[in-house]
C-alpha cells in the first residue's frame, strides 16, 4: 500500500467525493484507510467506569484505499510513483509534475 498516515488525501469516489483530509490510520490487510472527518457514523456508546460519559459520538469508519487520492501541492489529486536515488533510497513522488510527497 502506497499510502502512509499523515498524508492529506482526496476521496474520488462515493458520498464523500471531493473532500479531504489527513489519514489518521491504515489498515493493509483490508486495504483501507481511516480519513479524518470523511465517513463518519454515530455510534451510540454506553456509561463505564472506564468511560465516565455516554451518548452518541461521531467515529471514522475505514474507506478503501482505491477511493482517495494523495495530494500534491502542485498538481491536486494525483497517483503515487516511486524514484530510487544514486544512494539506493526509495522515495514517493508525484506522478505528474515528479515532484516529492
Amino acid at each position: 500500500m502506497k499510502l502512509k498516515k499523515g498524508d492529506r488525501v482526496q476521496v474520488l469516489s462515493g458520498k464523500e467525493r471531493g473532500k479531504t483530509g489527513e489519514i489518521t490510520r491504515v489498515l493493509p490487510e483490508t486495504n483501507r484507510v481511516i480519513v479524518k472527518g470523511v465517513n463518519v457514523a454515530k455510534k451510540h456508546q454506553r456509561q463505564t467506569s472506564t468511560r465516565l460519559k455516554g451518548g452518541i459520538i461521531d467515529k471514522d469508519m475505514p474507506i478503501h484505499a482505491s477511493n482517495v487520492a494523495i495530494v500534491c501541492s502542485k498538481d491536486g489529486a494525483t497517483r503515487i510513483g516511486y524514484r530510487i536515488d544514486d544512494d539506493g533510497s526509495k522515495h514517493r513522488v508525484c506522478v505528474h509534475c515528479g515532484g516529492s510527497l
